[in-house]
């Protein structure tokens, strides 16, 4: 009986994509579905010719595959996987690996390695992001979990991942326990924070700047040969052009409401977890919901009608605005992203490589942009970094397209089109290069109301005091106080 490399279990869209590249790239793979149906179909069909075997039953999977065993899931994240790897825990032996690809909590993922160190067993969640295309010609791939697992499965998963121009491969060992999923959540947040400005400056063109439909293709194909160059500009500007069977534009014919599958949600919750600062990633997870209020949004605006002001001037020169806004924006966001990655790896202990990280996103996921080099040069110079701010390139480039971002708010504000991932980033910029916030009003206020205390300004930080502000309180404070 031929024996497989590795087996896969579900094989709906990013399942199936995966088994195919699997095989494309010289591994035998035994694949899994709960139908017979579906794996014969998928054997008959896609799979032909391909060294790809199936089965509906879990033992028979596990029996088709060489030791030490490898079984990478592709299912629906939660219970699902939980209820998978108790049906294949007393089927496999000590040592073998289940690798989690799905979209999973990170906690879930800490909690699922350490459940199986204590059968003997490996597990490894990783991150997978390019969607069906990219699963099936190269994704990018961000494993973490048992440590040990890494060498048995690395010449796969870094087989099949994405590789960019010098042959780099977008995978490599990410951390322990839940670092790889983590990585992932926060590469999912950084794609909702990029996909929200592109929506926000498509909405300022289309009603500011009154452009066609084809103009801002064509706009949006321009910038993708700068510094904007990324698959989301990419697929922005087909979108647009985009016509259906009639000849009208697309676009034009589907509903204002977003949709969303959480883990924008998991990342702005991990940032108030760990605090820290992640505007603009939040306020795109906000805008969802807002868009999401459809019918309410009609009754507001007829309540609340707009008068908006023609633009007057030179339009080329406002789009040049525009373009600088949405990559200043755009800095600001995977700035937050990297601040998030860097506290949560201080909490858990985790090394993460920040530079790598930048060249795993560099490829085969949905937010892989040529910026992307720029962040791992700066890591790369200084592993150490305390923010994407601080670098040398970030801080020339910033200083020089502030100014473009400030225009453009100004303009969008003062004619009632929403941007509030672009506000925010630029609030989140004020404030991060401001030396003395109003925090200290805040802090005082808490300590009138909550004897929460407060730090002084010449006193040395650790310090802590609180006021009897009324002559009616006592002495005693809270210990509440967290920075």
């Amino acid at each position: 009986m031929m024996l497989y490399d590795i087996g896969l279990i579900g094989i709906a869209v990013m399942g199936e994509n995966l088994a195919l590249n699997m095989a494309s790239k010289g591994f035998s793979v035994a694949v899994n579905s709960r139908k017979i149906e579906t794996v014969n179909t998928f054997l008959n069909g896609r799979a032909k010719g391909f060294p790809i075997g199936g089965t509906d039953d879990v033992k028979r999977l596990v029996s088709m595959l060489k030791k030490p065993r490898k079984v990478m899931l592709m299912i629906k994240a939660g219970n699902p996987v939980d209820m998978v790897i108790e049906q294949l825990m007393p089927l496999l032996d000590k040592g073998d690996v289940i690798i989690d690809g799905g979209n999973s909590l990170y906690h879930d993922t800490t909690r699922r390695t350490q459940y199986l160190k204590e059968k003997g067993l490996l597990f490894i969640g990783t991150g997978v992001s390019g969607g069906e295309e990219g699963a099936l010609t190269g994704p990018s791939i961000m494993p973490g979990g048992s440590k040990e697992a890494w060498p048995l499965v690395k010449p796969i998963l870094q087989g099949i991942a994405a590789k960019v121009e010098d042959e780099s491969v977008c995978c490599d060992w990410v951390g322990e326990d839940g670092a790889g999923h983590f990585v992932k959540m926060v590469h999912n947040g950084i794609e909702y924070g990029d996909i929200q400005l592109i929506t926000e400056a498509y909405h300022i063109m289309k009603d500011y700047l009154n452009m066609t439909n084809d103009e801002m293709s064509e706009t949006f194909k321009t910038w993708n040969q700068g510094v904007l160059d990324s698959y989301l500009i990419e697929i922005t500007y087909q979108i647009l052009s985009y016509k259906d069977e009639q000849g009208n534009h697309l676009i034009d014919a589907i509903l204002d409401t977003a949709g969303q599958k959480g883990t924008g949600k998991w990342t702005a919750n991990a940032a108030l977890e760990y605090g820290v600062p992640l505007t603009l990633i939040a306020e795109s997870v906000f805008s969802r919901f807002l868009s999401a209020l459809k019918e309410e949004r009609v009754k507001a605006s007829k309540v609340y009608p707009k008068t908006m002001e023609p633009f007057i001037g030179d339009k080329t020169h406002f789009l040049e605005h525009l373009k600088q806004a949405l990559y200043a924006a755009k800095i600001l966001s995977y700035t937050q992203g990297y601040a998030l990655m860097k506290e949560a790896a201080k909490t858990y202990h985790w090394d993460l490589n920040y530079g790598g990280i930048a060249l795993m996103w560099r490829g085969g996921c949905i937010i892989r942009s040529v910026f992307l080099d720029k962040i791992k040069a700066a890591f790369d110079k200084n592993p150490s970094l305390d923010n994407l701010l601080l670098d040398d390139y970030f801080k020339s480039t910033m200083t020089a397209i502030i100014p473009d971002l400030r225009v453009t708010l100004s303009h969008a504000i003062l004619n009632g089109i929403p941007v509030p991932a672009m506000s925010s980033a630029l609030a989140y910029f004020d404030g991060y290069t401001t030396e003395n916030l109003p925090a200290n009003l805040l802090q005082a206020q808490r300590d009138f109301f909550g004897a929460h205390t407060y730090e002084r300004k010449d006193k040395p930080r650790g310090e802590f005091f609180h006021t009897n502000w009324t002559g009616r309180g006592g002495n005693t404070s809270s210990t509440t106080y967290n920075v």
